[in-house]
């Protein structure tokens, strides 16, 4: 199956379960208490866990608006009104810690952190079958991997919880690089316990070839790059991945979780709660889908011109004009890679890609440098894509040919920002922008977090 019908289940531990209900713990009620005693309990907690991915704050707005909308691929269009004006400020680098679309990035995030938590603290002292227990300490470690490695590279310095919180307990805020050493920690182990593949209504789950991907992408941007080559070399030799011959053949609901995928969040739609906002998001008229459109994530006039002319990633991934209900030829860039035929405003059925293959090809050429093999790899990408090889003597230094092949090839799939920060191009490509102020590359921390928390420092 396409994605995980079990996510419909238990998004209720994931957001339903305040202090007091916890504290009282009543006989009617399972809790926190009395729940996590059987190995099914277990099960669904994970899942819960999978389904914070879909939160407004982490995968369902917060990330794109984190590493898309902060980078120069993308902005939030023309209205700068009411909630757009939030997004405006973050396209624009003069938020302020009030700013709403960060705050929620910030609390749904530590809320995932705060599921797996409790379920890598409860899980050694069970009883149940090795590999299931194992299975589950994998899935638990990767999803918090994944959402520390958002919170390291978007806000810097973090509080780094390994631990169920207590109240009373003191957060201690360390530095991104203290938060990437414990990934690479953690992922390793859950490399280890996670299986190759699944199969049935499990397909979408955390896999070893999603830990790898993501701790050769924490190696990269902690400046390891022979550790990175090492992983990055067996996910191409062990794991099975494969670059799909056609680029359009990786979007669209049919396609979700093909030889390509590495990780998906995954997405159903309803009227369930489990459907995403993408399409409603991202398209610029309500010609294009069911309810409003938007626009916002709108791609940037030199995302439009980044694309050489005949290269078949444009068609699917954007489009800078559609056709309107009167036939007319209206002007409006928007993203195209998340659109689906929705029933119903706000429920798309259609998942977002994390990982895929494309991008371990070109970590790996990044990973050694310029030489032979990473021409190879990066040409291995672009051929699929209709367009000729580039070698050592193609105009530019090989970081500004490979950093111009990430941006086309990942567009709008939440790469851009953490590139242009492990490239150490931030200053050089927002200064280019007009629509951006200033330079300053991490978040602030919420308002409310530093109220509660006054030694926090802000990055």
């Amino acid at each position: 199956m396409k994605r995980i019908l079990y996510i419909m289940l238990c998004t209720v531990l994931a957001t339903g379960c305040s202090e007091d209900f916890t504290d009282l713990a009543p006989i009617s009620n399972r809790n926190e208490a009395d729940f996590y005693n059987e190995p099914e309990d277990f099960e669904v907690a994970i899942n819960a866990s999978y389904a914070g991915l879909q939160s407004t704050g982490t995968f369902g707005r917060g990330y794109w608006t984190m590493f898309e909308m902060r980078s120069d691929n993308t902005d939030q269009g023309p209205d700068a009104t009411g909630l757009a004006r939030q997004y405006t400020e973050i396209n624009s680098f003069t938020e302020d810690a009030l700013n709403e679309q960060i705050t929620s990035a910030w609390s749904d995030s530590y809320r995932v952190i705060s599921n797996c938590n409790v379920i890598l603290d409860r899980i050694p002292e069970i009883e149940m079958d090795a590999t299931l227990k194992n299975r589950v300490t994998g899935e638990a470690l990767f999803i918090r991997s994944l959402v520390y490695y958002h919170l390291a590279i978007g806000f810097g310095n973090i509080p780094l919880q390994l631990t169920p919180y207590v109240s009373g307990d003191e957060l201690v805020q360390v530095d991104q690089n203290t938060v990437l050493e414990q990934l690479v920690t953690d992922l390793t182990t859950a490399e280890s316990n996670l299986p190759v593949s699944y199969s049935g209504s499990q397909v979408g789950k955390a896999t070893k070839g999603a830990a790898a991907t993501l701790l050769a992408k924490v190696l990269l941007t902690m400046g390891d790059n022979g550790a990175a080559e090492t992983v990055l070399r067996r996910i191409i030799s062990d794991y099975g991945y494969e670059l799909l011959p056609n680029y359009s053949d990786l979007w669209g609901v049919a396609n979700e979780n093909n030889a390509e995928s590495i990780f998906e969040v995954q997405y159903i739609s309803g009227g369930i709660g489990q459907g995403s906002l993408y399409t409603n998001d991202f398209s610029p008229s309500t010609d294009l889908q069911t309810g409003s459109g938007f626009g916002r994530n709108r791609p940037t006039v030199s995302m439009l011109e980044a694309y050489e002319d005949g290269d078949l990633r444009f068609e699917p991934s954007m489009g800078a004009t559609y056709v309107n209900l009167e036939g007319e030829v209206v002007e409006a860039r928007h993203v195209r890679k998340y659109q689906s035929d929705l029933a119903i405003e706000n429920d798309s059925d259609i998942n977002f890609v994390v990982f895929r293959y494309a991008d371990v090809l070109l970590m790996l050429a990044e990973a050694l440098g310029e030489t032979p093999e990473s021409y190879d790899l990066i040409n291995e990408v672009r051929n699929r894509a209709g367009l000729s090889d580039i070698d050592a003597a193609t105009p530019g230094t090989f970081e500004e040919k490979l950093l111009h092949e990430r941006r086309v090839e990942l567009a709008f799939e939440n790469h851009r920002w953490p590139d242009l920060k492990r490239f150490g191009a931030t200053e050089k490509v927002i200064e280019a922008e007009d629509f951006i102020t200033s330079t300053k590359e991490f978040f602030f921390i919420p308002q409310r977090e530093m109220d509660i928390n006054p030694n926090f420092n802000q990055n």
